[in-house]
């Protein structure tokens, strides 16, 4: 494919900026004999049976909702300026991060040296670890809503099926875009504080916003069968949030999400007649294949290839799932608004070969699609890699498809 790829953390244009002109570019003795058949049908029976445990495991790895946070990076010294860490794949990350343990969370800044087995980052404010302090890399960096990036807002509950789910409304700046609301989705196991980064730009540019949580998040009710559906069930938590927004006022509505709000936008946009009222969308890192990241998912567990069938079958069965229909290049939806989809290379939780083929199919499927790919940086990391170059081509697609 034609990708402008190089060497830093750059965003990487795949396609033209312009919406009207997308594209991209296609860048296996008797009585023994019997015995040992007896064996090998016993052996295969304990094989399988092992197998569809495994397969039954892996299922309700990703069907459970239940928070389990990890600490896996450690501060080797600190102070007012700096943060030094020991030296991962994941603090060696380019751009700006939250840095957050179980006490507190500080925001880092780009790597500014290396010691032996370390990285210094710059401390750009937040609670200063101790040495020894076990951490995770955040994709945000601010704490805990709208104010902490100056912005006045609303807390509102929004009316589902499964019961009231808990949002931030952020009222637009003025009144020339008041009337186009921006709703944005995070994802599996994340939060609404997803938002926080982008939504300075959205309010800069005018516009409403409104930051949903959906079935099984911390602050939300549980689904009936206390299970993710995996965007199958959680679209019409984002419906309702649509209508909420609908009913404030909203005449064109923007989908933004992450990761699994990909997948929950795409079932919304081939489900819900309020579908028509999208004027576009804008993914990160979106799972647009069910399929495709359940098997990466496997291989980071490193579970055998053949594995993900049968978890796939088990999750199915368990909660009525149609895979197929998540396999937006196979199954588009039927609206299909302006896109903007942005993934980074490095991404190891879902893939960024189908985001690829979805970009590269989309002028064949009716579907204006702008494709921007980012170097160097993990899941839904693109604008931590380069903010100000992340928001610039958030901004610039909005103007050019909100006319």
């Amino acid at each position: 494919m034609g990708s402008l790829l190089d060497k830093g953390p750059t965003l990487c244009r795949s396609i033209a900026p312009d919406p009207e002109s997308i594209g991209v570019t296609p860048c296996r003795i008797i009585g023994a004999v019997a015995v040992l058949q007896r064996v090998g049908t016993a052996l295969g029976v304990g094989i399988g049976a092992g197998a569809a445990g495994i397969g039954w495991f892996y299922s309700t790895v990703l069907l459970d909702p239940t928070p389990r946070p990890e600490y896996p990076e450690l501060v080797v010294a600190s102070d007012a300026t700096s943060i030094v860490l020991a030296a991962t794949r994941l603090t060696s990350q380019p751009g700006t991060w939250g840095l957050r343990w179980p006490e507190g969370l500080a925001a880092v800044g780009p790597v500014t040296g290396t010691r032996p087995g370390a990285v210094v980052r710059s401390r750009l404010g937040g609670p200063i670890p101790a040495p020894g302090t076990a951490v995770q890399l955040d994709t945000v960096p601010f704490d805990p809503d709208p104010g902490a990036v100056g912005l006045a807002f609303a807390d509102v509950e929004i009316a589902t099926e499964v019961g009231p789910c808990p949002a931030w409304e952020v009222p637009a700046a003025g009144a020339s875009r008041a009337d186009t609301w921006v709703v944005l989705v995070h994802g599996r196991g994340g939060s609404r504080r997803e938002a926080l980064r982008v939504l300075p730009t959205l309010h800069a540019r005018g516009f409403s916003a409104l930051a949903i949580t959906y079935r099984n998040d911390v602050e939300a009710p549980r689904s009936p069968d206390g299970h993710y559906h995996l965007g199958d069930t959680e679209w019409t938590d984002l419906e309702a949030g649509v209508r909420h927004a609908v009913a404030h006022g909203a005449r064109r509505i923007v989908l933004f999400g992450w990761s699994m709000g990909g997948a929950i936008i795409g079932a919304f946009l081939d489900r819900s007649p309020l579908a028509a009222q999208v004027a576009a969308v804008v993914w990160d890192a979106p799972l647009v294949d069910w399929r495709a990241t359940l098997r990466q998912q496997a291989r980071n567990r490193r579970l055998p290839p053949g594995l993900t069938p049968l978890a796939t079958t088990f999750a199915s069965r368990r909660i009525g799932i149609d895979f197929d229909r998540f396999d937006l290049l196979r199954h588009p939806p039927t609206v299909r608004p302006p896109t903007l989809l942005i993934h980074s290379t490095e991404d190891t939780a879902v893939p960024v070969g189908p985001s690829r083929a979805l970009a590269a199919a989309a002028p064949t499927l009716d579907w204006p699609m702008q494709y921007i790919e980012v170097l160097g940086v993990e899941h839904t990391g693109s604008w931590n890699a380069a903010p100000a170059a992340y928001e610039q081509a958030l901004d610039q697609f909005l103007l050019a498809v909100l006319r």
